[in-house]
């Protein structure tokens, strides 16, 4: 581009005046505002992530728990089972003898 065509440019591209810059500046602290209000939400969003990640792995570890312990009882129920059946079946042998 020709020097006289970017000076003529020059004169036609509207400058920002001295009564623009405190708008411009308004917007500035604004924007400033806004990155430390957006940086604070994520930092306290990784918090919570953080915090609800312990929550389920203390579930998950209970439900486990919880789990295996069922699964003993069950056991427990059906040896239980399995002897009181034995014993119900001596007492009517005897009752049959009888």
């Amino acid at each position: 581009m020709p020097a006289k065509a970017a000076r003529e440019l020059d004169h036609e591209i509207e400058r920002p005046s001295a009564e623009d810059f405190p708008d411009l500046e308004a917007k500035i602290y604004k924007a400033i505002e806004l990155l430390k209000a957006a940086k604070a939400g994520k930092a306290a969003a990784e918090r919570d992530v953080q915090r609800l990640r312990h929550h389920l792995e203390e579930s998950e570890e209970e439900l486990e728990t919880l789990r295996a312990e069922v699964v003993s009882l069950r056991k427990d129920r059906e040896e239980v089972r399995s002897r009181i059946e034995k014993m119900l079946k001596q007492i009517d042998a005897l009752v049959a003898e009888a």
